[in-house]
């Protein structure tokens, strides 16, 4: 099972609790961000463009775990940069686990075996290691070679080291839907426990913008992919009804709180993919963020977005209200011919704005770092 019962209850159990509150709003996933710098520069990442000087800051570890607590959320991601070059990233998901937080580590496993020792398996804890394909599309995506090679072998390590493992794939207009199916049934003979899996989104700080999908080929190209698994060989570590929106069959608006980011910065404005400004607390962000202002149909940096971290929680959310429809599509598969459910109209969007520059002008200026261009400098140590 790709999704453990246990976090399938409590995850469950808490969405109902919420509504049952009358909570509109409510955290599903903290995504945290103890740090920037990473020790790869994939053409496609948009997260690690900062100058050296914001590269080099961390959050604590109680500044981590506050942010558990302050948030609420039942499940924690743990991204980045490279969680592993945190010197303290052991501490934090241990005092993550302590709480019962169900806690996914994502990481491109090139420090793995080097600190794997520092990890105990737990039912609360699972590897996240990023495979964007195979051996060719992965090592291009990372823009280094070899880097395919040492995940899958960290895979198999942690395999045997007891742990949950589950990858997860960015998608771009690249993709070949016969290369991406036989590498789904590659991973799933190495052994992995669940493939999570999502369009890229177009990060503005990018530095290849070519090759992003928009909303149309990201349906195409997921209906394609899942019409080569009809026995359903592959365990997805997503809900049913998020993996039938991406093939097109469900209109879904963004739920941007539902996976709050903490980082450097502090609260990022409005979600995980964009950062138009940061909250100081968790409840300034939920509170006084123009939620309306964003998503599909309403900003034009939306426009294209089918990623996870702005639709699984609604996927999630529509799941426990309608648990049968849920139910049908985990039985039956999703469907991969015929009319396309309606997509949002753009017509009333407002027009990208581009604010980049000015949390970092600031970050440096609180530093006291000689002033540089905002495009920094990508982090390789």
């Amino acid at each position: 099972m790709p999704i453990p019962l246990r976090q399938t209850i409590r995850v469950g159990a808490y969405v109902v609790a919420q509504h049952l509150k009358g909570v509109r709003r409510y955290p599903l996933v903290l995504m945290l961000e103890p740090l920037f710098r990473c020790n790869l520069a994939c053409a496609g990442c948009g997260k690690i463009d900062y100058p050296d000087a914001i590269l080099n800051q961390r959050l604590s570890v109680d500044e981590c775990v506050a942010a558990a607590d302050e948030c609420g959320a039942p499940m924690v991601v743990i991204a980045g940069g490279e969680p592993l070059l945190h010197r303290e990233i052991d501490e934090i998901a241990r005092r993550m686990i302590a709480k019962k937080k169900f806690v996914y580590l994502c990481t491109n496993a090139l420090l793995l075996e080097k600190k794997i020792n520092l990890f105990e398996p737990s039912p609360y804890f699972a590897w996240t290691i990023h495979l964007d394909g195979d051996r060719e599309d992965h090592d291009r995506s990372v823009c280094q070679d070899g880097v395919y090679d040492r995940a899958v072998s960290a895979i198999k390590l942690a395999k045997t080291c007891g742990f949950r493992v589950n990858i997860n794939s960015t998608l771009f207009d690249t993709a070949d839907p016969e290369r991406i199916a036989r590498f789904f049934d590659n991973v799933m003979e190495v052994g992995i426990d669940g493939i999570t899996v999502s369009p890229g989104y177009a990060y503005e700080r990018a530095p290849d913008q070519e090759h992003f999908l928009n909303r149309r080929r990201t349906k195409e190209l997921f209906r394609e992919i899942f019409k080569r698994d009809p026995r359903r060989r592959w365990s997805f570590n997503q809900s049913s009804l998020f993996l039938d929106f991406l093939a097109g069959n469900q209109s879904y608006h963004c739920t941007p709180w539902g996976n709050p980011t903490r980082n450097y910065f502090g609260w990022q404005r409005p979600c995980y993919l964009l950062g138009e400004g940061y909250a100081k607390t968790f409840t300034e962000l939920m509170e006084e963020t123009d939620w309306d202002a964003y998503g599909t149909g309403n900003y034009e940096k939306c426009a294209n977005c089918m990623v996870h971290s702005g639709y699984e929680a609604t996927a999630v959310m529509d799941s426990v209200k309608h648990p049968l429809k849920a139910a049908g599509i985990a039985l039956r598969g999703f469907r991969t011919e015929g009319e396309m459910a309606p997509e949002i109209p753009l017509d009333r969007q407002r027009p990208a704005n581009f604010v980049f520059s000015r949390h970092v002008e600031e970050a440096m200026a609180r530093l006291g770092a000689r002033s540089q261009p905002a495009q920094g400098v990508r982090g390789t140590s």
